[in-house]
């Protein structure tokens, strides 16, 4: 399958909870190694990014799409 988001996790599907509407879906991530986040240069430089920095990449969305 081929999309056009840049950051996929493969995982497993470890658990589905399901609900009258809605379903929860646990799924064990174990790649990609490298994600890749698109921020400002400001927010760059405000940071201080520079290689070999450890960080934590926080993903914000709406919602996540589950292909198979």
């Amino acid at each position: 399958m081929q999309l056009s988001a840049r950051n996929q996790l493969k995982g497993k599907v470890q658990n589905v909870d399901k609900g009258a509407v809605m379903a929860n879906i646990k799924i064990e991530v174990s790649e990609p190694n490298v994600i890749t986040a698109v921020i400002t240069k400001e927010s760059a430089e405000k940071l201080g990014l520079k290689e070999g920095d450890d960080v934590t990449a926080i993903i914000k969305s709406t919602e996540v799409i589950i292909g198979k």
